[in-house]
């Protein structure tokens, strides 16, 4: 039996009757009143979710000298201080090995976020990269927290103060939590305004206590979080991309910085001058069932794909989902068929997102 690792907050879970199940080897609440309860709370107030399972990486020295600045597909030296920047760890073939943010906390420091799963590989890999500077796993003693929905800045601001009123989108601030060193990161994973709270791992519970007082605060699991990401159309480390798929499979080809070296840049531009074999595509199910990971994408009979997400979304009313398949068929308006075993159900090709209406951007 796989032993699970467990972030501070299980305990508190358990007592909120949360369904716990297994998450990228951690045991993770997946709802509490429900997904769909969850969803709305977060599209429509404050949800606080529990994300101490991501790992976070420290690195201090000079970017470029001790070779920082060529690990990822963006440039490190050229965030402004107080920044972050999404993007991608490739491996030589271009595949994805993950997709990260990375903090510039200072000119020579910056702090890495990974995804759970993938941290002690990811921690090995950039650590085979550089050339000098000092490089640590902070992931044990960091607690991670979002607060996430458009009544988010207001609860902020009741509990930690006027400073977190005027973060811009990825921009963050460093102070003081419950007396000890934080960082309050105005980014998300849900296409609402929101905040990602990074504070010592033995304060987590605390602070979840803590905003959870505000009547305007309930928690949600990881299966609300999942219909949230996948209605603004971010992908999921595992399912949507994986070391198999490249960022110009995969649709994510702004995330690239061409003008700067990288491991897998070279099979990047090969695979741009060649042509791409398979694409993502957005998809949007004509009726309220919900496509699920691996069924097929059918057009005309033939099997032309795979399903990696899908979800009925309550802001849509229908299933939604991504997928890849032939580039000819990733044209908005291509009629898809989705089965699995005695499953059918018809799709068109959409653009995303599926939600635009969020409040990211307020």
């Amino acid at each position: 039996m796989e032993q699970l690792q467990a972030t501070p907050l299980c305990g508190r879970h358990r007592d909120l009757k949360a369904l716990m199940a297994p998450f990228g080897g951690w045991d993770m609440p997946i709802q509490y009143e429900g997904i769909l309860a969850e969803h709305a709370w977060c599209r429509g107030k404050a949800a606080l979710f529990d994300i101490c399972h991501m790992g976070e990486f420290m690195f201090q020295g000079d970017f470029e000298s001790g070779g920082l600045e060529d690990v990822f597909t963006f440039s490190i030296k050229t965030i402004p201080l107080g920044r972050s920047r999404y993007g991608f760890l490739l491996n030589e073939q271009g595949g994805i090995i993950d997709d990260l943010i990375v903090f510039r906390l200072a000119q020579d420091k910056a702090m890495i976020v990974v995804n759970a799963a993938t941290a002690p590989k990811d921690f090995a890999v950039i650590s085979g990269r550089l050339t000098g500077g000092t490089f640590t796993d902070i992931s044990a003693d960091t607690g991670k927290l979002d607060i996430q929905g458009p009544l988010s800045r207001e609860v902020l601001v009741a509990v930690l103060g006027a400073q977190v009123a005027d973060i811009p989108y990825f921009k963050f601030i460093t102070t003081k939590i419950l007396g000890s060193d934080a960082i309050v990161s105005r980014t998300g994973y849900t296409g609402e305004l929101g905040y990602e709270v990074f504070i010592p791992a033995e304060k987590t519970g605390e602070l979840w206590d803590l905003l959870l007082k505000n009547e305007r605060v309930k928690p949600a699991g990881l299966g609300a979080r999942d219909v949230l990401r996948l209605e603004v159309g971010y992908s999921l480390y595992g399912n949507d991309i994986d070391e198999y798929t490249t960022p110009l499979e995969a649709g994510l080809e702004s995330f690239v910085n061409f003008e700067k070296n990288f491991i897998g840049r070279d099979a990047l531009v090969r695979q741009r001058e060649r042509g791409l074999s398979r694409k993502k595509v957005a998809f949007q199910v004509n009726g309220r069932r919900a496509p699920r990971h691996d069924y097929e994408l059918v057009y005309r009979d033939e099997t032309v794909g795979t399903a990696t997400s899908g979800v009925f979304s309550p802001m849509a009313a229908c299933g939604i989902g991504l997928g890849f398949v032939r580039p000819d068929l990733a044209i908005i308006g291509t009629p898809l068929t989705i089965r699995h075993e005695r499953v059918s159900m018809e799709a068109t090709v959409c653009e995303l997102p599926f939600y635009r209406g969020g409040s990211l951007r307020s």
